[in-house]
């Protein structure tokens, strides 16, 4: 990955650990922006959200060129991400998705939750056997999990753009849409991340034998 694509994921990453932290900051009950039914519910809720800050921000800078030149700093850097961001936050997502009550939040984020920590540990024991290549595609699919926190809130925008014109842009109306949006973008958005990655992954594998085939020819 270039630095500027590098740069440009750092951006959004810290941009959006803002707005998703900021309501959070004042361990205030009433400025939750999810209906939460008692104080369990809402520290469970700012354990997910903080840690998964955490991932979001550290695991952006490793696709920094500088950042995966300095091996020690790196390795650093990858076990916070996955032992203090990406553990307890996939922890915590599950008994957030289950309190939720709704059945595709239930399952996409508990789905989401148990792949995050399953490419999280594939991506650790490749790096043990160094097995840098695995390690390095193991580490973006789960990255991808974690840009889940982005993805979905754009993808839930979209979705109302696309419907407003043939609902109306009646304010009550807009806000029950947006509600019932959230699940999907939700679920999809750590498909789309998925799909995206492994399209990437799977390109990068093709390139070494078309250059073969190329020199061959």
């Amino acid at each position: 990955m270039n630095r500027r694509t590098a740069w440009v994921i750092f951006t959004v990453a810290v941009i959006a650990t803002s707005v998703l932290v900021y309501p959070y900051l004042g361990l205030d009950i009433d400025d939750s922006r999810l209906d939460v039914r008692d104080s369990l519910h809402y520290y469970v809720l700012v354990g997910h959200i903080g840690t998964a800050a955490v991932a979001l921000v550290l695991g952006s800078l490793q696709f920094m060129p500088k950042v995966r030149a300095r091996r020690r700093v790196h390795r650093t850097l990858g076990r916070v991400y996955l032992l203090a961001g990406v553990l307890p936050s996939a922890v915590a997502t599950i008994p957030v998705a289950l309190w939720s009550g709704r059945l595709m939040t239930q399952v996409g984020l508990t789905t989401a939750a148990v792949l995050w920590l399953i490419t999280g540990g594939l991506a650790y024991r490749a790096a043990r056997r160094r097995d840098f290549t695995a390690h390095r595609n193991w580490m973006m699919r789960n990255y991808a999990l974690t840009f889940l926190a982005v993805t979905a809130r754009i993808l839930v925008p979209l979705f109302l753009l696309v419907q407003i014109p043939f609902r109306g842009a009646d304010p009550g109306s807009t806000g029950e849409l947006a509600i019932s949006m959230i699940p999907i973008g939700q679920t999809l958005g750590w498909v789309v991340n998925l799909v995206v990655v492994e399209s990437i992954i799977r390109r990068r594998r093709r390139l070494p034998e078309a250059r073969r085939m190329e020199r061959l020819s």
